[in-house]
């Protein structure tokens, strides 16, 4: 690994080690950029990963203080944890399932496909599905995702049996193991998936692919790569002509540094990234780095999600194999005679006793949940997730009355959810209980969205500086140097899980930087 002076002002400094800022920091290295990458949280490994559920959360999961509010369930319910990511290397693709799925071509162009939704603050993307494939091509190479470049699926489990029995009576076709970046064979110095559950805990046998064991490592060989663990990002300094200069930090020692770079690259995901550009405030840019539009912190996505349990007369055991171990993805179309826009996906999913005790439904304690919990092995359970509309009242600010350990405001988080967000879960939680009762379930039961680790748009991009804050490379409008590397940059939230566009957006983004470095542009 490097080591890169603090004085340096030629690297590319990356905020963030995961889905986005990992992938970004080994496509730069691979291409011989020198990379500094901060991550606020520490190294963990295969080997130090905890399978406990509590004990986990309490390793991997960001748990600085937010504050929420809106009318969402989320701000009731959990109001310091409206989302659940991680601060580790590696970020969020150490505890993320492994879904890996494209986006279809009408979700790049939201506003041209739904036309005006009242409420909503649509933008089409200012690219196409036809632009990003070969990198959708080259993500699901590195990622290894499977029923994809002859990788065969993942075997089913007795969760994803029970989805496919009631899916496929009900007559839904797109019914399978899922695209998952979970190796279903040894690949890439990995080993294969063993089937041991605990997916979000943390792959013990590094099967599921996460940049703290796959991009990070690639890139320290290159000699390129100064990765800065524990080192927490408290602000951005540009110079007099605009240009982002350098970054300050808080290292594990608790001393301030000041990382010089030619670069800076955001990868904080939805809520740390804003909350960041907004903390850098100056005389030059009083509303914070990159919002001459207003935008930054606004149009916050995070799914629209829920979930559905199945109980049966014998049991099902769920919590055995992949977490994420099946998918419907028939009701991911854009059909707007089911009384909404854009679509949903239906995927397995299992929590442990603890986590079911928590998120089962929070505060409703009584004698149909400890019903629920007395068969908890008699449980099948699914996960719904759908496209969400930005709003602009959706948003990440600074909460000035809330300060973190650094004397900064904390981020509030804002959402409201959208009616046609509403009618989505209502048309999924009805069919996610179908599918059950058409599988021989003695009941259902509907759980309100937990805090979901999809967190998307609060920087989103767009063709004019009007209404975005960056363009199709992540570039932002207003400082050619900054640049938007994770799920904040998406314009719209489409149905799929969003890893696989962001790790795709990150390869596009590497080549389009070292281009611009290389004719001296940036």
């Amino acid at each position: 690994m490097a080591t890169i002076d603090f004085d340096d002002r030629s690297p590319v400094v990356i905020i963030g080690s995961g889905a986005g800022g990992g992938t970004l920091a080994n496509e730069l290295c691979q291409k011989g950029i020198k990379v500094v990458v901060l991550e606020a949280g520490a190294r963990q490994s295969s080997a130090s990963f905890i399978n406990d559920e509590w004990k986990s959360f309490g390793q991997l999961a960001w748990l600085d203080k937010r504050t929420t509010s809106g009318n969402w369930r989320v701000a009731r319910d959990f109001p310091n944890l409206p989302a659940w990511i991680c601060k580790t290397v590696g970020g969020t693709t150490t505890h993320w399932a492994g879904a890996s799925l494209r986006f279809q071509e009408h979700e790049f162009k939201p506003r041209t496909t739904y036309g005006e939704i009242a409420g909503a603050n649509l933008i089409d993307w200012p690219l196409t599905l036809a632009e990003l494939e070969p990198y959708y091509a080259r993500a699901e190479d590195k990622m290894g995702v499977t029923r994809t470049h002859g990788i065969p699926g993942l075997p089913g489990n007795n969760n994803f049996k029970v989805m496919y029995a009631g899916a496929t009576k009900l007559g839904y076709k797109e019914v399978h193991t899922g695209h998952m970046a979970i190796n279903s064979r040894p690949r890439d110095g990995r080993s294969h998936c063993l089937q041991v559950g605990f997916c979000f805990q943390g792959c013990k046998s590094g099967a599921k692919w996460s940049t703290l064991y796959t991009e990070i490592p690639k890139a320290e060989a290159t000699g390129h790569l100064d990765l800065r663990p524990e080192s927490h990002v408290v602000r951005i300094e540009h110079d007099a002509a605009g240009k982002a200069s350098a970054v300050v930090y808080v290292d594990k020692d608790g001393k301030q540094q000041r990382q010089r770079a030619r670069v800076v690259c955001v990868a904080g995901n939805s809520i740390e990234t804003p909350r960041l550009l907004l903390l850098s405030a100056s005389n030059t840019f009083k509303d914070g780095l990159a919002n001459s539009s207003g935008q930054v912190g606004r149009n916050y996505m995070r799914h629209m999600t829920g979930s559905v349990y199945g109980m049966f007369d014998k049991p099902v055991h769920m919590y055995r194999g992949t977490t994420m171990a099946g998918i419907v993805r028939d009701e991911a179309r854009h059909d707007p005679k089911r009384g909404f826009a854009g679509g949903y996906e239906l995927e397995t999913l299992s929590l442990g006793v603890p986590f079911m005790a928590a998120f089962l439904n929070p505060g409703g304690w009584g004698a149909e949940f400890a019903e629920y919990m007395d068969n908890y092995a008699n449980l099948a359970g699914m996960w719904l997730v759908g496209e969400d509309m930005p709003r602009a009242t959706n948003r990440v600010t600074l909460n000035p009355d809330v300060l973190d350990k650094f004397g900064n405001p904390v981020p509030n988080v804002h959402f409201d959810d959208h009616p046609n967000d509403v009618a989505m879960r209502e048309h999924a939680f009805t069919l996610g209980q179908n599918i059950y009762a058409a599988a021989g379930a003695i009941k259902s039961f509907r759980t309100p969205p937990y805090p979901s680790t999809h967190n998307l748009g609060t920087c989103r991009m767009g063709a004019s500086a009007r209404d975005s804050v960056c363009n199709k490379h992540g570039q932002t409008h207003d400082m050619k140097n900054l640049f938007i590397s994770d799920g904040s940059q998406f314009s719209s939230g489409g149905a799929e899980n969003p890893t696989l566009t962001i790790v795709s957006l990150a390869i596009r983004q590497a080549e389009y930087i070292a281009r611009q470095m290389s004719t001296r542009a940036i």
